[in-house]
């Protein structure tokens, strides 16, 4: 199992570049060499929805995506990241069956969340149920009926095939102690999805509850700590709560990169994606792109609300046509009392900068260059446009940024010139050892204007670059001190 490196990281689904694991790593053999030193593989345990993010159990991998021997094999070449759900299960687990089976007799009975039990008066109040952070419509909860007759109302955030578990059962954290363990055996960083959402407690939003959300994390921790596992938290919200985060000394995402970066764009202007990137955490992983959508609440404060509607505006203005065959719009709206507004924009990065490959290019310059480890989402990587035909099939409005590439399509694509130059680009990320240095970042006296400059010693290297005209450059010193340009 390789250690975490600073080093770019591919994100991926395991059928969504080629069919299974074997044949992703056979696709990184062959298209990718020097240009990931990690992997983050997104749910490939069986499951019953969600993409993967209804796990029914973490004992094994998904038969249609291989064993944990390839599993093993591929964290031999490069450092992994797995999921944990540490917010839910699958209503299809063993666990939640026993409880549906023997109702108040199963040993699982209190590691899903009773709604009437949770409130002291048995049900939330107007004013409680306004106040909590919503993903759906109705309320965070769904109705079963067990095999004794007796129907109970559990906590469900998200989507149907999901129930959320209580991190201070007993019987949870036994679950989270088999199951983490076994994850650390192979992978050097698990991913805790849905944290924010674990730290309940009655008369507060639910999400990012303190103290309880640093008891949660002490939990989910404890199994990781004995193996020397590192944790990143998975939570889409405002800045300040990653900020947060990072001064605790752990992992976080750089979620507000995305729209700073479309706005810098297309605005062309340099102000508001300077600020950030001189006050973002230094230990982080950036991102453009991921498997649900553009972040839109993680930059309320970096940009202004007349700013973030520009960016939205322009984005939505491409898929608003599309809007017709959503079905499920609940991965994409944030529920405050009545109302519901626009969680994260759909779209592939690529078609949300209307697929210009000089400014998607320079937008991944960029990311490159900005503190941290950059990941590449796989759509992004090999620049997708929006997939239509599967958002129609689907009814899923995060499927326009999840197309599944077959071996052929993606021989095709890494032949396109733009990005011939951003693997070249990604290349030098890995290798040069500036990057491990320290980093200033500027505008050049031009209110377009971009510079960032990674130092260590004599090594340099340093991007210049127009955000209006597209137009950058690459210099860096190599082994001998001479400058030069990429």
């Amino acid at each position: 199992m390789k250690p975490i490196s600073n080093q770019a990281m591919l994100i991926t689904y395991a059928d969504s570049m080629g069919k299974n694991l074997k044949e992703l790593h056979t696709v990184l053999h062959q298209h990718f060499q020097g240009v990931f030193g990690g992997v983050h593989i997104l749910p490939f345990f069986p499951s019953s929805g969600d993409r993967g993010f209804a796990v029914i159990n973490y004992d094994m991998v998904d038969p249609a995506f291989g064993t944990w021997e390839d599993i093993r094999r591929i964290s031999q070449e490069y450092y992994l990241m797995a999921d944990f759900m540490i917010n839910h299960a699958s209503i299809r687990s063993d666990e939640f069956q026993d409880y549906m089976a023997h109702g108040d007799a199963s040993e699982y009975r209190d590691m899903f969340i009773d709604w009437n039990r949770f409130w002291p008066n048995g049900e939330p109040t107007e004013e409680e149920l306004e106040r909590l952070y919503r993903r759906k419509l109705q309320g965070p909860y769904k109705e079963f009926t067990r095999a004794d007759g007796k129907t109970v109302k559990l906590w469900n955030t998200f989507f149907e095939e999901q129930v959320d578990i209580d991190p201070w059962a007993p019987v949870t954290q036994r679950y989270y102690q088999k199951n983490l363990e076994r994850l650390a055996s192979y992978v050097p960083l698990v991913r805790f999805d849905a944290f924010a959402y674990a730290s309940k407690r009655p008369g507060t939003s639910c999400f990012f509850v303190e103290p309880e959300v640093w008891d949660v994390l002490d939990i989910g921790m404890r199994p990781l700590q004995e193996h020397g596992t590192q944790m990143l938290p998975e939570i889409h919200e405002n800045y300040q709560i990653q900020l947060k985060m990072a001064q605790h000394g752990h992992w976080v995402y750089d979620f507000a990169l995305p729209m700073l970066m479309l706005h810098a764009l297309m605005a062309g202007r340099s102000d508001r994606l300077i600020h950030w990137l001189q006050i973002c955490p230094r230990k982080q992983f950036t991102t453009l792109d991921t498997h649900d959508g553009i972040g839109v609440v993680d930059v309320a404060g970096l940009l202004t609300d007349e700013e973030i509607d520009f960016v939205r505006d322009r984005v939505n203005q491409k898929t608003e046509i599309l809007q017709q065959y959503v079905k499920l719009p609940g991965g994409i709206i944030k529920v405050s009392g009545a109302k519901a507004r626009q969680y994260q924009l759909m779209s592939t990065y690529y078609s949300a900068l209307n697929e210009e490959d000089d400014a998607y290019l320079l937008a991944r310059i960029v990311q490159l260059f900005t503190p941290g480890i950059p990941q590449i989402y796989y759509v992004g990587l090999l620049a997708g446009e929006n997939d239509v035909e599967t958002l129609k099939q689907l009814g899923e409005p995060r499927s326009l940024n999840r197309h599944n590439y077959t071996l052929e399509e993606i021989a095709q694509r890494v032949t396109h010139p733009m990005l011939v130059r951003f693997y070249e680009a990604l290349r030098f990320r890995n290798t040069h050892d500036a990057f491990n240095g320290d980093v200033t970042v500027d505008n050049m006296g031009q209110q377009s204007g971009l510079r960032i400059v990674w130092q260590k010693g004599a090594q340099r290297a340093c991007l210049t670059a127009d955000l209006r005209s597209r137009a950058y450059q690459v210099t860096y010193t190599d082994e001998n001190a001479v400058e030069r340009v990429l």
